[in-house]
């Protein structure tokens, strides 16, 4: 356990940005799978739609170290390629 006072704050803001970073990596994650499950169903119209708001959350996770800037890239590059064939 934390004893000075300085490592009691900083284990407080730890358990503050874990929970924060937590839910932007959690809504990363249901945007790609509501464009994955867009184009599994073959709407092109909602995983067209769904895609901009998806790389906009992944750029933003990006930006802030939740995610690997490759691994982002991954996805929309394999999101967009389905979309493309549908």
């Amino acid at each position: 356990m934390a004893n000075s006072a300085g490592s009691r704050k900083r284990a407080r803001q730890a358990v503050k940005r874990n929970q924060h970073n937590s839910q932007i990596r959690a809504k990363a994650r249901t945007f790609v799978k509501k464009v994955a499950y867009a184009v599994a169903a073959g709407e092109k119209k909602e995983a067209t739609s769904g895609f901009a708001a998806m790389q906009k959350n992944l750029d933003q996770a990006v930006s802030k170290g939740l995610i690997h800037k490759n691994q982002a890239a991954r996805k929309k590059s394999r999101l967009s390629a389905q979309i493309k064939a549908l």
